[in-house]
């Protein structure tokens, strides 16, 4: 039992045996392991939960070193989820990890996801719009609480980061794009950390793609990550309400 586990002294303190029960049983997926990813995945294992599936089919490049909490030289190369999975049994080698080397689309959400435990809750850190949306859509027809991370990149304040239904947030392009996503499908009620701060300019000297027009500053991803791994901790422990799911227009809930 995690209560009698040392390395979990200091927190069995504040939430007691029955809360260390909680965590100890409890299943949270997180859906992508780049700097908001690998940090929400680590804060949960550290926060004692016992089951921890994460799912990513990337490999850690060295431009991630600057805010990834898995990229490290020694790692450049290998499989994310494989470096997370390492990490998380390092910190709690009781804890039940399933670590999936798969980027998640809607072509195989289906037998990917159907093939793992049911989580208790599903934490989103992925960037791509339609891998965001074939999740909440499985997450609406499993019936499982969901949060999702929108944009880090281009900014610096942590400050301004906040917890908002989707159709309630600004400032944020993704926020932006998924609003319009969350309209057309008729789903309401998603609910997402983002950031209310404008977005640095970064010059692009022409160039459209990702690595020369998203800055990352060391912090930022990594606030996010704990921040929404805070949320679900604090919900599994009962000290908070939530929720469900997003809710589909003409679905019950």
């Amino acid at each position: 039992m995690f209560e009698q586990d040392e390395r979990f002294a200091r927190l069995h303190l504040l939430v007691q045996q029955e809360g260390m029960a909680a965590l100890e049983q409890a299943t949270v997926m997180v859906v992508g392991l780049g700097g908001v990813g690998s940090s929400c995945a680590q804060t949960l294992a550290r926060g004692g939960v016992g089951h921890l599936i994460i799912i990513d089919g990337d490999v850690v490049s060295a431009s991630n070193i600057n805010r990834q909490l898995l990229a490290f030289d020694s790692t450049v190369g290998r499989p994310k989820a494989a470096v997370m999975k390492e990490m998380i049994l390092d910190i709690n080698p009781h804890c039940q990890v399933y670590a999936v080397e798969e980027f998640i689309k809607a072509q195989n959400i289906e037998p990917v996801l159907q093939s793992l435990p049911h989580p208790d809750y599903v934490i989103d850190c992925i960037d791509s719009f339609y891998a965001k949306t074939a999740l909440m859509q499985w997450c609406i027809e499993a019936q499982v609480p969901l949060l999702s991370s929108m944009g880090a990149a281009n900014r610096l304040d942590p400050s301004l980061l906040s917890f908002a239904y989707i159709e309630d947030t600004s400032y944020c392009k993704m926020s932006k794009t998924m609003r319009h996503i969350c309209a057309e499908l008729g789903i309401q009620k998603l609910e997402v950390l983002y950031s209310t701060e404008k977005q640095v300019k970064v010059p692009s000297n022409g160039s459209v793609k990702k690595e020369n027009t998203l800055g990352s500053i060391s912090y930022m991803p990594p606030m996010m990550g704990m921040l929404l791994a805070s949320k679900v901790l604090r919900r599994l422990l009962g000290l908070e309400s939530y929720q469900l799911t997003p809710i589909m227009k003409g679905r019950r809930k």
